[in-house]
């Protein structure tokens, strides 16, 4: 059994970063690298942590992991040096853990048992770490195999999309059985994971890796086509008995109210972190430098960590990121996010460590440009945020204006939802309120033989909900192919985070 003292024998620690001198140099992960036997021995002794909880909040479906991550089991494992077996317990119900390891934020420690009182317990397992670290000792013992189907179907589906949502659901059904072919309108495979994550938080040789494995079992893929395009939704009755429309939620949202909107050097954060992440992969220099510049980025969510990280990189003269809510507290507020529900507390990224000024409750008047129509300089007011009667923020400036210098300016402000196309008018679909596409307890849409799932059907999420809504969906297709399925269903479609409302 686990150790019920093992939090107060073992300190909990995070995995070391890189200086930050030497980490802004290059686009390599922030993290350190440790010899394959230290790394092990330091993430087992942190598995010692984990109590084996009797009712383990971790991997509740509302609270935790919505993948149902059986943690304390790996956990245990790890802790007693059987790694094959804890790689064998994760890949049970996470599809990609060396991608969620990386880049999710971990609402299972969140919901850790030893969140209750951090300062008691001296804070969550590290939940993460030890997940990423399974994940990468089994990639390089070797142990992460291809695991083509025993047995084939003769049943064709097609998956719109080559996101985390769509990659778990095409592998998942390829194991199955049936033969998948994954369409990508980008010029290279994973969706945001490669264009819009940024390689110092996950190089893609890691997301290569699992697409090399992937094409072992089976799965096909086709790069720079847009299906409802290049491939007509009538080819995709033709050719195929289901469709997975895994197309992400990528219309940006933007704010062309404001005067000077129109001025050059103002972009969307996507058209800034993709060019940028294409010259990682050698494509050649982006469009779109923040070198020498002063840069604001407007947003203070992940996307707008990634330009700031992206524009230290690139050599940035200075960086200021706005946001007009005011600052969370440095520790979970009961009254407000009870654990364990996620708790609503400050958090930074490895990128607010190297540099740069973050600004709360500030909002952007308008913009000033030079005789070349070019930005030169940001007005900005400090602000209150209020909601109306049905929700709706409204943010009214309420001190003076400060003049800014601004040479590249980033909305990072978040997105509206699947973006429009003839791929939804053709299957007749239309988008909810949300701007995202309904569908039922299959996961299938209106349009017969079509589901949907991922940041299309929940709109821009987490990449573990991608995962868990790929893997249910897989489950909801196999079941319409074959009249029963026995791939597992994590989620159901209208399974949402545990909040305070």
């Amino acid at each position: 059994m686990a150790d019920p003292q093992g939090f107060l024998k073992v300190v909990k620690r995070e995995a070391a970063k890189r200086p930050i001198g030497e980490r802004v140099k290059d686009w390599n992960e922030v993290y350190s690298h440790q010899p394959t036997s230290e790394r092990a021995a330091e993430v087992s002794d942190q598995a010692r942590r984990c109590m084996d909880c009797g009712i383990p909040f971790c991997h509740s479906g509302t609270a935790g992991c919505p993948l149902g991550n059986l943690i304390p089991e790996w956990n245990d494992l790890v802790r007693r040096g059987r790694w094959d077996a804890a790689s064998d317990r994760l890949h049970a119900t996470n599809n990609f853990p060396e991608f969620t390891g990386r880049v999710c934020p971990a609402p299972c420690e969140s919901a850790c048992v030893l969140s209750i009182s951090e300062a008691a317990t001296g804070g969550s397992v590290t939940i993460k770490r030890v997940e990423q670290t399974i994940a990468d000792l089994a990639w390089e013992d070797g142990s992460i195999v291809p695991q083509p189907p025993t047995i084939t179907t003769g049943k064709r589906v097609a998956v719109v999309g080559s996101g985390p949502a769509g990659l778990a659901a095409a592998q998942q059904l390829t194991r199955a059985g049936h033969d998948v072919t994954v369409y990508e309108r980008d010029d290279r495979l994973g969706g945001l994971l490669r264009y819009g994550i940024p390689e110092f938080k996950l190089e893609k040789s890691v997301l290569d890796q699992r697409l090399m494995q992937m094409r072992a079992e089976g799965t096909h893929f086709v790069t720079d086509c847009e299906v409802g395009i290049d491939f007509t939704v009538e080819q995709l009755r033709e050719s195929f008995d289901a469709v997975v429309l895994a197309v992400g939620a990528l219309r940006a949202r933007d704010n062309a109210e404001v005067i000077g909107r129109e001025l050059d050097g103002i972009h969307l954060a996507m058209e800034h972190l993709v060019p940028s992440n294409k010259e990682c992969e050698g494509d050649g220099p982006t469009s779109i430098s923040a070198a020498d510049k002063h840069v604001v980025i407007i947003g203070g969510g992940d996307t707008g960590a990634d330009c700031l990280g992206t524009a230290h990189r690139q050599g940035a003269a200075s960086v200021t990121q706005l946001d007009y809510n005011p600052a969370l507290p440095g520790a979970r507020d009961d009254s407000l996010s009870p654990w364990p529900s996620w708790p609503l507390v400050l958090r930074t990224s490895p990128a607010h460590a190297e540099g740069g000024v973050v600004r709360h409750q500030v909002a952007v008047q308008r913009f000033l440009g030079d005789e070349r129509g070019h930005v030169r300089a940001m007005v900005l007011a400090e602000v209150e945020v209020q909601r109306d009667a049905d929700g709706r923020r409204i943010v009214t400036p309420i001190g003076e204006e400060i003049e800014l210098p601004c040479d590249l300016a980033l909305f990072a402000i978040g997105f509206e939802g699947v973006e429009h196309g003839p791929l939804l008018d053709e299957y007749g679909l239309a988008l909810t309120k949300r701007g995202a596409l309904s569908c039922g307890p299959d996961w299938q849409t209106t349009a017969p033989g079509v589901f949907v799932c991922g940041d299309a059907h929940r709109g821009a999420s987490l990449v573990v909900w991608a995962i868990a809504e790929g893997r249910s969906a897989a489950h909801g297709v196999d079941a319409f192919l074959t009249g029963h399925s026995e791939l597992p269903s994590p989620v159901h479609p209208t399974a949402l985070p545990l909040a305070v409302v």
